[in-house]
C-alpha cells in the first residue's frame, strides 16, 4: 500500500475511535478495514458492565464488512487513545485469520505506524481440518 493510503486508513480509524463507548476502562479503540474494492468499513469498541460481553473495534469493522458482503480485505488500521500500539486481542486475531487471512495490519500510535501480517500476530492459528 502507498503511504498516503495507509495515512488515510489511520485517519479513518481515528475517526471511528471517537464513537467508542468505553466508560469502564476509558480505553477507546478505532479500526478501519479496507476491502480489495476500496471500500472502508469502520469499527469501535463497545464496552458492557460485564466486560466479557464487550466488543472490539477490529471485530466490529470486520462484522460490518461481512454483513455488507465484503469478502476480500486489503488492510486494517487500528488506533487507540494510548501512546503505545494497540494489538488485536486473541479473538480478533482468530477472526481475522479466518475471514481476512491476507490482510495487512497497521498499528498506529504516537511512535509511528507498524505493519504486521495475521500470521505474525497469530502464528499457530486454529484451522478447520
Amino acid at each position: 500500500m502507498l503511504p498516503s493510503e495507509i495515512e488515510r486508513l489511520v485517519r479513518e480509524a481515528k475517526a471511528a475511535r471517537k464513537k467508542a463507548f468505553a466508560p469502564y476502562s476509558a480505553f477507546t479503540v478505532g479500526a478501519a478495514l479496507l476491502t480489495d474494492k476500496g471500500k472502508i468499513y469502520h469499527g469501535c469498541n463497545i464496552e458492557n458492565p460485564s466486560l466479557m460481553l464487550s466488543f472490539c473495534a477490529e471485530r466490529a469493522a470486520l462484522i460490518n464488512a461481512l454483513v455488507e458482503g465484503g469478502k476480500k480485505f486489503k488492510a486494517l488500521a487500528i488506533v487507540s487513545g494510548r501512546k503505545d500500539y494497540c494489538f488485536p486481542c486473541g479473538t480478533c486475531r482468530q477472526m481475522l485469520a479466518e475471514f481476512a487471512p491476507d490482510v495487512e495490519i497497521y498499528l498506529a500510535s504516537e511512535k509511528g505506524i507498524k505493519k504486521f501480517s495475521i500470521s505474525e500476530l497469530l502464528p499457530y492459528q486454529f484451522k478447520k481440518t
